[in-house]
């Protein structure tokens, strides 16, 4: 990247970063488990709501204690359980749809990172029917108040719960895009590690290191405040201390529940401080092949902070001492070292790969400017790169390179 184009994007980021402490972030009200679900519906006088949940979720039974409470308020339910993974502009539409055919008046998404982006963006499109979900993409293109929505996440990845964010694929393209406004921050969450209970080893480690992938971007990032940072460094101990017990044991509560808290912390770090490369390019992975997101960010986690060389060593050294890792008298480099080596052993632990077999070489300068184009001047990385740089990273991924 030239000089020109790194001044503009630290010169962004530093005006981003300037400006945080004026912007209206704020977190969701946790509720006290499914039960308590209808009593906040109650109190606001919603007598129907529409649950956005994905087919798996819905066959699984996971719903039916929800809907049950529901029922027993006298509370109407109608159900949108189609949403796919890496949910679709398409998804939104048809969620939309339904919830104005029903006449509901609030939302409940039920499930990973896909249910809550559709759901949230669903009540975007009902804020603005005059804004077409291609036209949000970036940032603050909705600023209208969304009709009520409660957040449920079945899983400990993607912290959705409680950022100002939505990924969007458009159905035709293909593309992949971030949503962000504050209006997107769910006004209620439901922590309920029950609904977890289950969750095969494999997804529960890639959405858990969807969570580390939060919390470290939002750290070494250079926008990070002592509140980020702190709930940064509390994910990333949570998450070394607990995913394996998760992973291991799908009954574990207290493991369970720990990641759950991890995922929340994460997703309020990294709504402030911002993600990074990592994001950027499991983006333009899950747009052109579907890669789940979570998977995409485990594999590049490692690979990704190993490119930014020394410039993340002391941030990745005071995670390493915060989590145990290392011993605390390691220079920073080993210590850095260290962090690096634990995630890989995480991933190795529970057959993620190193590497994506989808990607084709062809593909890599585009996919390079995808990425590029989402994080320049956005992300504070801690090191700058544009796409010819990036294209060097999706090298380092590529199977059998």
């Amino acid at each position: 990247m030239n000089l020109i184009q790194k001044a503009y994007c630290r010169f962004y980021q530093g005006c981003m970063r300037l400006a945080l402490p004026f912007l209206p972030y704020r977190e969701p009200t946790l509720i006290d488990g499914i039960a308590a679900v209808p009593k906040v519906l109650e109190k606001a006088g919603i007598q129907k709501v529409l649950l956005v949940t994905g087919p798996h979720i819905y066959a699984s039974g996971l719903t039916a204690p929800l809907e049950a409470a529901l029922a027993g308020a006298g509370i109407g339910c109608a159900v949108y359980n189609k949403t796919v993974s890496n949910p679709t502009d398409a998804d939104v539409e048809a969620a939309r749809a339904l919830y104005l055919a029903s006449k509901s008046q609030a939302l409940i998404a039920f499930g990973g990172g896909s249910p809550m982006d559709c759901a949230k963006v669903v009540g975007a499109r009902i804020a603005r029917p005059d804004v077409p979900v291609a036209k949000m993409g970036g940032l603050l293109h909705i600023r209208k108040p969304l009709v009520p929505l409660i957040a449920v996440p079945t899983t400990a990845g993607t912290g959705s719960e409680t950022t100002v964010a939505a990924v969007i694929t458009d159905a035709k393209t293909h593309h992949k895009y971030a949503i962000n406004d504050f209006v997107l921050i769910p006004p209620y969450a439901v922590l309920a590690p029950e609904v977890t209970f289950g969750l095969p080893p494999l997804l529960t480690a890639t959405t858990g290191m969807d969570a580390l992938t939060h919390a470290v971007e939002a750290y070494i990032g250079r926008s990070t405040t002592p509140e980020t940072r702190a709930a940064a460094t509390e994910a990333v101990r949570l998450i070394f201390e607990n995913l394996p017990f998760a992973c291991a044991d799908g009954q574990n509560r207290l493991a369970r529940a720990n990641m759950l808290r991890a995922s929340y912390l994460a997703g309020t770090a990294f709504t402030k401080s911002y993600v990074g490369y990592v994001h950027a390019i499991a983006h333009s992975l899950g747009g052109k092949y579907g890669v789940a997101h979570g998977m995409a960010n485990a594999i590049l986690l490692p690979t990704v902070l190993e490119a930014y060389g020394s410039a993340v060593w002391g941030s990745l050294a005071a995670l390493a001492r915060a989590a145990g890792l290392c011993e605390e008298d390691v220079s920073d480099e080993a210590a850095a070292a260290a962090f690096i080596a634990a995630v890989r052993r995480l991933n190795a632990d529970w057959n993620i790969p190193a590497a994506f077999d989808v990607l084709k070489p062809a593909d890599i300068p585009a996919l390079a400017r995808t990425a590029a184009h989402e994080a320049n001047p956005l992300y504070p990385v801690p090191v700058l790169w544009d796409a010819s740089q990036l294209e060097a990273v999706y090298r380092r991924v590529l199977k059998d390179a």
